[in-house]
């Protein structure tokens, strides 16, 4: 029997990054957790339904965050006066060691899991670290809260320390090992390749990962030139390569599957064609790239090549969860890129930033992020009255208002493919 859900409140998403589609209590009707319509009455045919009426509530679309290291979650606001590299072998590599214990894994993967729900986040593409049983309990916590998340077993065969490093073959085992064993979390909970970055996997390692991606049909994510340092590093390792991204693209790590790249602030024009042929998504990591002063994003100017773009937390180089603070930072940095980088480059508007927060990265997972016909039902329901306001607002205003300060305590609901989802809190047990 089919399960039909209808929702009722103030409708507020982007079908396209240049406008809000605004409906003052207007209806979401989705069966089976895909939306078959959005608008202003109900049609006849659901006239006899239930309808779940949210009043004067906003209800929008869930957020997607497109970069997250989720075993770094206990990092959040530390070594942010260091760039890069620095960072990664003081705080990084030390705490994603400690996830070789189970009960730790647990204990800190749960209450991620809880901050995602919390503040919204109902679709991630998250990194776990190089143990694959630990990974395995970040997707069966994420699975049990009913969130989405395409979940990364990392890989690294060099340049890394001994406390977290593989051995080549090990690895690849390991992976094969881990992606039969995710088949079991399907469908919102679904594995996706991890090399770490470029210098920190050998050629054999990122031609094995390769394969394996297009044997069992998983997309993959990477990092790709978030750091002056990180590029000059690449150019050492692989002179055979012309460029960072083309080392990807080499190892068919880039363009056979979906693939999503975190950062790409200091790419070339040759690199951008590149990820423009390959469809590569960049994920735009802004307070990330900020805090390790890495650089500011060309968004704008990604955006006009036609590279699909979603934005990412990137906790902890990031150090706040919640995607309606990332996505005005994103704003934020494109008005600094605008004024004292490159005029010629408009900075984003909020629909742009609200568009790749929800839409932009949801395409990653099919269609994600809108309440367009046929979108699977990821909503949030946001009770705004607490922000103190006398006046008349639009809905778009007060959707702007609560993103700038508001927070999740004004999500009072949220939905993933149609269904509820309950506070996990206390399941990690």
């Amino acid at each position: 029997m089919n399960s039909t859900v209808i929702l009722k409140g103030n409708i507020l998403y982007t079908s396209r990054p240049s406008e809000f589609i605004s409906i003052q209590h207007g209806y979401i009707i989705a069966v089976d957790g895909v939306v078959v319509y959005c608008g202003e009455s109900i049609p006849p045919a659901y006239a006899d339904c239930e309808v779940t009426d949210y009043g004067d509530n906003l209800i929008i679309p869930g957020f997607v965050d497109t970069h997250a290291h989720a075993p770094q979650y206990c990092n959040r606001g530390l070594g942010m006066d260091k760039e890069l590299l620095p960072w990664l072998e003081t705080y990084t590599f030390p705490e994603e060691a400690k996830f070789s214990n189970l009960d730790y894994a647990r204990l800190v993967y749960g209450a991620f899991v809880q901050d995602l729900w919390r503040n919204g986040t109902t679709r991630s593409i998250l990194f776990g670290t190089i143990h694959k049983e630990s990974t395995l309990v970040l997707m069966e916590l994420l699975q049990k809260a009913g969130l989405s998340a395409y979940v990364g077993k990392v890989n690294m065969d060099r340049n890394s320390p001994d406390f977290l490093i593989e051995e080549t073959s090990q690895s690849l085992a390991d992976t094969k090992d881990w992606l039969e064993a995710s088949a079991q979390f399907g469908p919102l909970v679904k594995p996706i390749i991890t090399p770490r970055f470029v210098p920190s996997c050998t050629s054999e390692l990122m031609d094995g990962l390769g394969t394996l991606s297009e044997e069992y049909k998983v997309p993959v994510q990477s990092h790709l030139s978030e750091n002056h340092g990180e590029i000059d590093w690449v150019g050492a390792l692989h002179p055979e390569s012309p460029n960072y991204t083309d080392v990807y693209y080499e190892h068919k790590l880039m363009g056979r599957t979906p693939t999503v790249m975190a950062h790409c602030i200091h790419l070339s024009d040759i690199e951008m064609d590149r990820m423009a042929e390959t469809q590569t998504m960049v994920s735009h990591c802004p307070y990330s790239n900020v805090n390790l002063s890495s650089g500011i994003a060309p968004i704008r100017k990604l955006m006009k090549r036609n590279i699909p773009i979603g934005l990412g937390s990137d906790i902890s180089g990031g150090h706040i969860v919640s995607m309606a603070k990332v996505l005005t930072e994103a704003i934020g940095l494109s008005k600094m890129k605008w004024v004292e980088v490159d005029s010629n480059y408009a900075p984003l508007t909020l629909s742009e930033a609200f568009y790749m927060a929800t839409k932009g990265g949801g395409k990653f997972f099919g269609k994600v992020g809108s309440f367009e016909k046929g979108c699977e039902l990821d909503a949030l329901i946001i009770d705004d009255t607490s922000l103190f306001d006398p006046n008349e607002r639009t809905l778009e205003e007060r959707l702007e208002r609560w993103l700038y300060v508001g927070d999740d305590r004004h999500i009072v609901e949220r939905y993933v493919a149609g269904q509820v989802l309950l506070n996990p809190q206390g399941f990690q047990g």
